[in-house]
């Protein structure tokens, strides 16, 4: 416990205060200011409820979560559980729980103004989480699943953009509303495009990422059609590629994007076949497509850290780089 009798200030011999004992004296003084609990990280052991009532976060810590109820449970980081999905791994919530609150001040970005907002209040439960890589680098949007019920960020989108992240891509996770989602993936779309500079992204070369739910709106504006007709515009770009997990979208255009897919062999809730006959489909057509069938994995696994799927990030990736290029 520090108090104000804690420190004390010695002056060197010879009467003079050098810089050196200033700022070892200030350096010294900073519990007494900055209490130690006050920047602590998080860990597993973390209550959910405080993570997203930390004062770094403001008003948007409730969205770190799900806002839907009922569709997760767990106090603790550690024990998160969320409907749908398996694999959920507590170091990879802890790491993204920290990032966040070390970004706090540039990591969250509306995408609908105040005056939107309060005609629609709903849309203050919308937003963009940034994950920053190198300035100027392509982008991509991450798009959790749900069953268009609530949005499992914490497990099938934040991880996927701190991955990316690293590898030096630009990265945001859409937290959108359930009943909105094209609409609301739309508009992070334009925003992004519109805002390209002062985010430091490249506007072109992007790709749209998503699981299960998610990965039906990441196919749905990455088709060349789709994009214009539900945002509205002409000007913006296609995506360079999309980037599937676990759905059984089957919609076939020849304007869709080059695809990505990948599922486990024992998902009960999108086949695995449903997935490869699609992406068959789109090949035939001449659309670039990789496709990966995961032994034994079930619905909703995630990076498949600690599985057989483990590494497919890197697979993706690479797929996009390839289109890209092209």
């Amino acid at each position: 416990m520090f108090t104000p009798h804690n420190f004390s200030y010695h002056q060197r011999e010879g009467g003079l205060h050098d810089y050196n004992s200033v700022v070892e004296f200030v350096y010294n003084a900073l519990p007494f200011f900055f209490p130690a609990e006050t920047g602590q990280a998080f860990t597993s052991t973390s209550r959910i409820s405080d993570v997203m009532d930390d004062p770094a976060f403001g008003d948007w810590g409730r969205l770190v979560f799900p806002v839907d109820d009922g569709y997760w449970s767990g106090e603790t980081l550690g024990q998160l559980r969320m409907a749908w999905y398996n694999y959920i791994d507590p170091d990879k919530t802890v790491e993204i729980c920290n990032y966040l609150k070390s970004h706090a001040d540039s990591v969250f970005i509306d995408i609908y103004t105040e005056a939107e907002k309060q005609a629609d209040p709903q849309k203050r439960n919308t937003g963009l989480f940034f994950f920053r890589g190198n300035h100027g680098a392509p982008f991509a949007i991450c798009n959790a699943g749900g069953a268009f019920a609530y949005v499992g960020a914490m497990h099938d989108s934040f991880p996927h953009a701190l991955e990316l992240s690293k590898l030096g891509y630009n990265a945001f996770a859409l937290i959108y509303r359930p009943d909105h989602a094209y609409e609301d993936l739309a508009r992070a779309i334009t925003y992004i495009h519109d805002n390209a500079d002062a985010l430091g992204v490249r506007a072109s070369g992007y790709s749209l990422w998503g699981g299960s739910a998610g990965a039906r709106m990441a196919a749905a504006l990455g088709n060349a059609d789709g994009l214009r007709q539900l945002t509205g515009r002409n000007d913006i770009p296609q995506a360079s590629a999309v980037v599937m997990q676990y759905t059984g979208y089957g919609s076939v255009s020849r304007q869709d994007a080059p695809t990505y897919a990948c599922v486990g062999t024992n998902d009960g809730i999108a086949p695995w076949r449903t997935m490869r006959n699609r992406l068959q489909r789109l090949a035939e057509l001449g659309i670039p497509t990789e496709f990966h069938a995961y032994e034994g994995l079930p619905h909703g696994f995630g990076l498949g850290t600690g599985t057989v799927a483990e590494g497919w990030l890197a697979d993706a990736v690479g797929f996009w780089e390839a289109q890209t290029n092209n």
